[in-house]
């Protein structure tokens, strides 16, 4: 983003801790992703997906915890949903 919007000169204001913070936060998404890919190779779609999912539900109580991000009737709807979702189809 800073090559195309012509801020490069900028990168140099990014703190120290926010450059670690990017870093971990780049390693966690790739592991992340080969860990999906092996769950893939090895499981069935059917399966691994749903569980997934519910690393959006995860967020969802993250943000609620940590970020004292305000709970509003539909999120928690949604996030039942997704859950009851997952469950339907991981159950046989």
């Amino acid at each position: 983003m800073f090559f195309f919007g012509h801020h490069l000169p900028e990168i140099k204001e990014i703190p120290r801790h926010a450059w670690v913070f990017l870093l971990l936060s780049g390693v966690a998404t790739g592991l992340s992703w080969l860990f999906y890919f092996k769950a893939l190779q090895t499981g069935e779609v059917s399966r691994v997906a749903p569980i997934d999912k519910l690393s959006v539900v995860i967020t969802i109580c993250l943000s609620f915890l940590f970020l004292k991000e305000p709970v509003s009737p539909r999120v928690v709807l949604g996030a039942l949903l997704i859950t009851a979702g997952s469950i339907v189809m991981l159950v046989k």
